[in-house]
């Protein structure tokens, strides 16, 4: 079932995070489907803790620009309305010390009010470093 409410391609969706975190750290949306989007986040300097892994932050980083960007395209009105990320948690499973960790979010609910995103980050072999979900409030933009 198509989950998407927004017209967007992978260019646009990539520039929503020009001159923000989602640059600095390096994240690019990669892939979509009707009920999923992917994106790339490279383990490096940007990403790496001082022991030489991927800091969980970044991993977390990844998680709710994910599931705030896949809020905005389940918007009706994203002028009128805007996701706001409430709560997240994230559990790290593996660790990653090069390459880059790829991160898919699937819908757990969207409602009018509230979304709840599945992340599920892995590294380039496949294997799981971190599960996250994510909840996101839909508000009214205050126009002031």
């Amino acid at each position: 079932m198509k989950i998407w409410k927004q017209d967007f391609n992978l260019e646009s969706v990539n520039d929503i995070g020009t001159n923000c975190l989602v640059s600095h750290l390096g994240i690019r949306f990669i892939d979509y489907t009707e009920d999923s989007i992917t994106a790339e986040m490279p383990v490096d300097q940007r990403t790496k803790q001082p022991m030489g892994l991927l800091h969980g932050g970044a991993s977390v980083a990844l998680a709710e620009s994910l599931g705030s960007v896949a809020s905005v395209l389940c918007l009706d009105n994203p002028m009128e309305y805007m996701p706001v990320g409430v709560e997240i948690n994230a559990n790290h499973l593996s660790s990653a010390t090069s390459g880059k960790v790829i991160g898919t979010c699937r819908p757990i609910r969207i409602g009018r009010t509230m979304h709840v995103w599945d992340v599920d980050i892995r590294d380039e072999s496949g294997k799981r470093i971190c599960v996250s979900r994510l909840t996101v409030a839909v508000v009214k933009q205050d126009r002031s």
